[in-house]
């Protein structure tokens, strides 16, 4: 039960700092996954993409759209992209072992972190 409480905090913590920033699939919960939760790399990644299955963002989308930020054309374009972009990105994260997938992650993060924070 409190594995349970756990997840659904991680899922509004997660929501908060979607709608607040824009980030939380990728950034928040699958490290609280990996580190909190004990799950290997690609356990964390193929649950958070299976939680992005439902539309989980509509109602940050509106807020946004109603305040006349969001580019609906560009988000259909970028959709996409990643629509064939996130079957080849699995197909080539099931084929690395799980250390090196944990890496590329966490240097990804440290690259774009630093990005922000200097430039």
């Amino acid at each position: 039960m409190l594995k349970v409480a756990a997840l659904i905090l991680l899922g509004g913590v997660a929501g908060v700092t979607s709608g607040l920033v824009g980030i939380g699939g990728g950034i928040i919960i699958v490290p609280a996954l990996v580190l909190l939760f004990g799950f290997s790399q690609h356990l964390a990644q193929g649950t958070t993409l299976a939680l992005m299955v439902p539309p989980l963002g509509a109602m940050a989308v509106w807020a946004y759209y109603r305040q006349g930020y969001v580019d609906i054309r560009s988000a259909a374009l970028i959709c996409l992209g990643f629509l064939a972009g996130s079957i080849l990105g699995a197909d080539l994260a099931l084929h690395l072992p799980s250390e090196n997938l944990t890496r590329i992650f966490g240097a990804l993060l440290v690259t774009i972190g630093l990005k922000m924070l200097l430039f």
